[in-house]
């Protein structure tokens, strides 16, 4: 347990985002013992053209011209920063010495502000967390010389464009500059281990308390007509995560129940066969409090991933939120995925993925259901920011050793 810490988190996510936020959850749990600093990334000049209609943008933008303070109090021991200095939008530049040049004055801007708000708040000693901010966070080290310091991966955003065109070399680089990293993930931890010793899987938190079979009172009366078994899917279905075709194949496959999707589409999935299946049932978007119960209403719950640079590093909490409804799960086999092999079938092909489905309904029992619920029941914040702490503890440790040596 790290307690009575001053502790600077720095990250991509702005603290006013309006879904959940991975580095809002740390920062509320490292809050519980600890002063926490939240800092916002500040306003860069395209976007406060491009959007500024938006609430976000016109509150920036007030921090900027002075009429309202950008330093808020959000609890007696957390604050969120929203910078007062807009900085220069530089991405579209290519990797030179103008955009090194471009980069570092972006982040003296940045720095020499928190260091201000640090000495307002007297924080001493600091810890800095950094929830995958490589450009703005390039110089973060050297500029607030941390006591320790913690760079936190949660996606392979370099499989994104944006991040790409200067993250493939940056982020590394940035990596070895920190203590240690930590990721939500064997595959990233893995891949900055590489250049970073100390990198550690520490898992995921998630609030699992809406996910409660024993507060359900029924299925929902757009699926409780549905031919049973019911193999369904909930989320966005977006083929850049989803894998059309295994789905396509699996409903082929299926001799009697039905696949059920829930969630919105994109054009892909719009356009696929999957339409055209008589077995195939679209159920649209529903409001979160709904979502427990149609996984509720599912026999056998899947998550048939497209394996991509982008989802195969990717902690699937959609997963945990199967588990902690007792259902049994099949998904593609990912090395993210091994983390819960004991709990969900792993599905290594197309043929392999349909004969799974089937195992998992001959399978299921109450005592695998209540092993699946206290396995996800697990992965709570407080227990993900504890795997943190002890990574702090030993880096900490290990440094006091060679400092006195």
């Amino acid at each position: 347990m790290i307690k009575g810490r001053d502790i600077v988190v720095i990250g991509i996510q702005p603290w006013d985002i309006s879904i959940g936020s991975n580095c809002k959850n740390l920062a509320e749990e490292f809050a519980k013992n600890n002063r926490v600093l939240y800092v916002n990334e500040p306003l860069n000049r395209i976007s406060s053209i491009r959007d500024k209609h938006t609430d976000q943008v016109k509150k920036r933008q007030e921090v900027i011209k002075g009429k309202q303070e950008g330093l808020v109090q959000v609890s007696d021991s957390l604050w969120t920063l929203y910078p007062s200095k807009m900085i220069e939008s530089i991405n579209w530049v290519p990797k030179s010495p103008f955009y090194t040049l471009l980069n570092k004055r972006n982040n003296r801007i940045f720095y020499e502000e928190i260091k201000q708000i640090l000495d307002k708040l007297s924080f001493k000693d600091i810890i800095l967390f950094n929830d995958s901010l490589m450009f703005l966070g390039f110089y973060s080290v050297e500029m607030l010389l941390p006591d320790l310091s913690i760079y936190y991966i949660r996606d392979n955003l370099v499989s994104q464009d944006y991040f790409a065109k200067h993250g493939l070399e940056m982020e590394p680089v940035l990596a070895t500059k920190y203590d240690a990293v930590v990721g939500n993930s064997d595959y990233l931890a893995n891949y900055l281990k590489k250049y970073n010793d100390r990198s550690y899987m520490v898992g995921q938190g998630c609030d699992l308390s809406l996910f409660d079979r024993d507060k359900i009172s029924g299925k929902p009366e757009d699926i409780k007509n549905i031919p049973g078994p019911v193999v369904g899917y909930l989320g966005f279905l977006t083929s850049m995560r989803l894998d059309i075709p295994l789905m396509e194949h699996l409903a082929s496959s299926m001799k009697e129940g039905s696949l059920v999707l829930v969630g919105p589409e994109d054009d892909d999935f719009k356009q696929s066969k999957l339409h055209d299946m008589d077995n195939v049932y679209f159920l649209g978007n529903k409001q979160s409090h709904e979502l427990p119960e149609y996984i509720g209403a599912f026999d056998v719950a899947i998550n048939p991933q497209a394996v991509n640079d982008l989802t195969i590093g990717n902690y699937p909490r959609k997963v945990d939120e199967y588990l902690a409804m007792g259902k049994p799960v099949v998904a593609t086999f990912t090395e993210a995925m091994t983390y819960f092999e004991k709990y969900v079938y792993l599905s290594r092909s197309v043929d392999n993925f349909a004969e799974l489905v089937a195992k998992a309904i001959a399978e299921d029992n109450e005592q695998v259901a209540q092993n699946r619920i206290a396995f996800a029941k697990s992965h709570t914040w407080e227990n993900n920011v504890e795997n943190i702490y002890e990574v702090m503890e030993r880096v900490m440790d290990e440094k006091s050793v060679t400092a006195s040596s």
